[in-house]
């Protein structure tokens, strides 16, 4: 069992006595959190439909075991995303960033990737200090503190100012579960310097048939007229578990459009954090789930607005079938500066099981008095009788309802910008919902 014993003589040995840098500060304080609060259970009110405690009843390889994998390019070919040939390739291994099955296209001058540990004390110190574990404040929980406990093998990734990536980046998460249960913990810094903008895509799969859980942070900061385009495609087996932070921090004046698409895994979190820090901010959330089998999938939802004249729009919809699990919490805070902030969010799902549960919650938490804000969400059936119109033109029940799905989940899916993207996703709902 992967219990606190275990966690601390693993920290203890990962330490390095020589090391003062603001990372090994990092380290040191989350693991005190986690060392006090522990791991989150069903009384704890942001995990109270999403136990985790099944994933650490058992011994997990990680830190420098988790290096000595066989991974090879071979492996990451099978799961590379369409345009990767001129795209830029970011590959993590059991958590750790891999150089060697890494292709970084760009030039110098319009992409700079780093480990992270580099970055912390060369020439982005500064960014790094002032960026790093900000996500911290938002989200206090043990599985947070974890990672920020076992900072290792981190990427430091910056777009210049007025750089335009022509390509996407594609960054994949690889956990290579061939030999053991495997546990592994990604962390990664982005930063989007004035006027530039990026489309980053991440995708996730686990070799073997042991558990594996991926415990991952990846911190977004955007300066002044910054746009991000961030997709998440999470398809991977029923042993493969994880717990994604995404948290992005626009610090002046920009643009994000996210997507997340979850299909298959065993218990997958996602905590997605905005915080609009800026006047004239500009945020859309879009998410997608289609859950079969055993699947529990918890999208978790946070936008922050702390200056006046922000626009948001949350759209997340969901499918549960057989034994499957949808949760959704969105959350609107307007703090009291936010004066004229516009924020919408909506959620809406399909039952079609009677073992199938959906639990969601629309918060809102309003401290300004000049604002536009809604929320609403429902759960349903499919509709019976535009399934009767197509059974009654000879469609069989299966493809109708494949069909009607497919149409259910359109409106997500046009939000993926990237049309090779969006027909590579489309294939994947196809394919996962006719078997």
């Amino acid at each position: 069992m992967t219990d606190l014993s275990y966690f601390k003589a693993q920290f203890e040995a990962s330490q390095h006595p020589d090391t003062a840098d603001g990372i090994a500060a990092i380290k040191k304080q989350s693991f005190d959190t986690f060392n006090k609060t522990g791991l989150p259970t069903f009384r704890t009110e942001e995990w109270k439909y999403t136990g985790i405690s099944s994933l650490f009843d058992k011994v997990y390889e990680l830190t420098n075991t988790a290096l000595e994998s066989s991974v090879t390019v071979a492996d990451v070919d099978a799961i590379r995303l369409p345009g990767h040939k001129t795209a830029d390739e970011l590959v993590f291994v059991n958590g750790h960033f891999n150089v060697a099955l890494s292709n970084i296209r760009s030039d110098a001058a319009s992409l700079t990737v780093l480990p992270l540990s580099v970055a912390a004390t060369g020439a982005y110190k500064a960014i790094v200090a002032d960026h790093l574990n900000k996500s911290s404040s938002y989200i206090r929980d043990g599985v947070h503190a974890l990672n920020g406990a076992f900072i290792e093998g981190g990427v430091f990734v910056h777009v210049p100012k007025g750089k335009s990536l022509e390509h996407p980046v594609y960054v994949y998460h690889i956990l290579d579960g061939r030999t053991g249960h495997i546990m592994a913990q990604p962390r990664s810094l982005i930063y989007l310097d004035e006027s530039s903008s990026v489309q980053l895509t991440e995708a996730y799969t686990s070799l073997g048939t042991a558990d594996s859980f991926c415990n991952e942070v990846m911190e977004l900061v955007l300066q002044q007229n910054a746009y991000l385009e961030y997709y998440k495609i999470q398809h991977d087996h029923a042993n493969a578990s994880q717990v994604s932070t995404t948290h992005i921090t626009q610090a002046g004046r920009s643009y994000v459009h996210t997507v997340t698409i979850t299909l298959s895994g065993g218990i997958v979190r996602n905590n997605m954090n905005l915080v609009l820090d800026a006047p004239g901010d500009e945020t859309h959330l879009y998410g997608l789930y289609l859950l079969k089998g055993k699947t529990h999938a918890d999208n978790h939802t946070l936008i922050d607005n702390r200056q006046p004249n922000c626009f948001s729009n949350q759209f997340y919809k969901g499918i549960a079938d057989d034994f499957s699990t949808a949760v959704f919490n969105g959350r609107i805070m307007v703090q009291p500066d936010a004066q004229k902030t516009n924020a919408y969010q909506s959620n809406k799902n399909i039952l079609l099981s009677d073992n199938a549960t959906i639990n969601t919650k629309p918060q809102l938490e309003i401290f300004a008095d000049d604002v536009k804000c809604s929320h609403g969400c429902t759960v349903g059936q499919l509709d019976e009788e535009a399934l009767f119109y197509l059974r009654a033109r000879g469609i069989p029940k299966a493809d109708a309802e494949i069909l009607l799905l497919q149409a259910y989940a359109a409106d997500i899916l046009d939000q993926i910008k990237s049309e090779p993207l969006r027909k590579y996703v489309a294939q994947l709902i196809y394919h996962h919902l006719s078997f």
